[in-house]
């Protein structure tokens, strides 16, 4: 490990394997369906098996891991149906986060996710696919929490977390990566106008998007 990488490292060894087990997750070095082998892990992140498990249960709580006895825990795979489903209920509570939060935007809210939208496109550009979806999560979460109401936003970080294995396929793509970049500005053109109508249906049409290509991965 570099003193780079140790200066950045968690505070506590059980957060430091969750953040990498997230990483290795969201740009698809762990994919659907991978077996997640922990003596492997312990040894390349220099850490015991205690903090591994822990981090391991955490991410089982969160959906993103699932644990077959006699076989151990795999990153979890999604059918089509269990991604709309998950597509539909964000539909309904991001809807509802929209309309709450565009009459309580601010400047300085705006100001907040025209930062965010910043780093989307930067990262875009460069065709890097964690940081893409990590800033784009913040350009969304952003939002949602400016409704002002967090079981809400918590409702839906839940939800966004039980996808994150499916991020690496969608954005390693450069035409869906420009495709969020516009959706994005759209979306934010509605926001500094207040418009809710045109936020929602906006993101109504960037999460179509996201479904319809990620299907034919599903259905393989």
């Amino acid at each position: 490990m570099s003193p780079d990488e140790a200066r950045r490292r968690p505070p506590t060894a059980q957060q430091f394997v969750l953040a990498e087990l997230r990483r290795a997750i969201t740009t698809g070095r762990l994919r659907p369906g991978a077996p997640i082998r922990q003596d492997a892990l312990a040894e390349e992140l220099q850490v015991s098996r205690v903090p591994l498990r822990e981090a391991l249960k955490t991410l089982q709580g969160e959906g993103l891991v699932t644990y077959e006895a006699h076989r151990g825990y795999f990153v979890e795979t999604l059918s089509l149906d269990d991604l709309r489903e998950v597509y539909r209920i964000r539909h309904l509570l991001e809807e509802e986060a929209v309309r709450r939060a565009v009459p309580l935007l601010t400047d300085a809210d705006l100001g907040r996710l025209e930062a965010a939208q910043d780093d989307v496109e930067r990262a875009a550009g460069a065709g890097d696919v964690l940081a893409m979806a990590t800033a784009n999560r913040v350009f969304h979460m952003t939002l949602f929490d400016c409704a002002g109401m967090p079981r809400l936003a918590r409702l839906i970080r839940t939800l966004w977390d039980a996808t994150d294995a499916y991020r690496s396929m969608y954005y390693g793509d450069a035409g869906n990566r420009d495709r969020v970049v516009k959706e994005h500005r759209a979306t934010l053109d509605a926001l500094r106008r207040r418009s809710a109508d045109e936020a929602v249906a906006t993101l109504n049409v960037h999460r179509d998007h996201a479904v319809a290509e990620l299907k034919p991965f599903l259905e393989s």
